[in-house]
């Protein structure tokens, strides 16, 4: 008999920001496969005796290829366990989670999606920078950076409203001179947010033309999620408000 494979989004870095559905198939399953970028903190709700099976992820190391990581939901659902494939953010966005669920399909496996709270609007919100915003902001549009080709740059140019840019780290310097290149200001405001919506969070801010410079000087890793827009004067005007809690209230979500 064939166990069941649920695809779950486990939020940006804030374990608190689970779902209800989510946080109860964790509880319950037979099997947890997950990322590196989960809240961790998540693993300790697992009942006694799950199997947690560590997948890596990490930008240039992966513990798990992505062609191992779906044999072993199959293995495992095979046998008749329930298994969690725990992703962060989205399994859907930008989180491979649609081949995942072809390879349920292939093999006969029921499986469910879970949404999660994604790093795209997440992460800024706790920089606190909204997306969207009267008179500044009308759209957004999120794009992954983890190589600068294949963007359309003179699209992205042109849209207005916010931009946001995932996996962009390594690419940074490129993605953000050809941005200028294809016409866009380079005095638009832009922020770089590193570890998002975790006490570790580092938030660095200036213009499109600065943001390599500051985010290197800052010498900010991955995970970073990149925001360029007017709505990132926001953040000075006063929408800061994670990174401005008192030391203790981040002690906590930390334990």
């Amino acid at each position: 008999m064939k166990g069941n494979v649920f695809l779950v989004g486990a939020g940006p870095g804030d374990p608190d920001l689970i779902t209800r559905k989510g946080l109860r198939l964790i509880q319950e399953a037979d099997v947890i496969i997950y990322d590196r970028l989960i809240p961790q903190e998540l693993l300790s709700e697992a009942r006694p005796g799950a199997e947690l099976i560590n997948a890596g992820k990490a930008p240039t190391k992966h513990r798990l290829s992505q062609d191992e990581i779906n044999q072993e939901i199959v293995k495992k659902a095979q046998q008749g366990k329930q298994v969690v494939r725990l992703k962060g953010g989205d399994p859907l966005v930008f989180g491979r989670g649609s081949e995942e669920a072809l390879v349920c399909v292939e093999h006969g496996i029921p499986f469910e999606v879970v949404p999660g709270i994604s790093s795209a609007f997440a992460v800024p919100a706790y920089a606190g920078v909204p997306l969207t915003h009267r008179e500044l902001s009308r759209s957004f549009t999120v794009i992954t950076a983890h190589t600068a080709d294949g963007i359309n740059y003179e699209a992205l140019a042109g849209l207005g409203g916010t931009l946001v840019v995932l996996m962009g780290a390594k690419s940074l310097p490129v993605w953000s001179e050809r941005l200028i290149q294809a016409g866009m200001d380079p005095e638009t405001p832009a922020a770089g947010i590193e570890w998002g919506a975790t006490p570790q969070q580092r938030v660095v801010e200036g213009t499109l033309q600065q943001l390599s410079e500051l985010t290197a000087e800052a010498d900010l890793q991955a995970p970073v999620t990149f925001v360029v827009g007017e709505v990132v004067r926001l953040r000075a005007e006063g929408v800061r408000w994670f990174d401005l809690l008192p030391d203790y209230v981040l002690r906590e979500r930390a334990v």
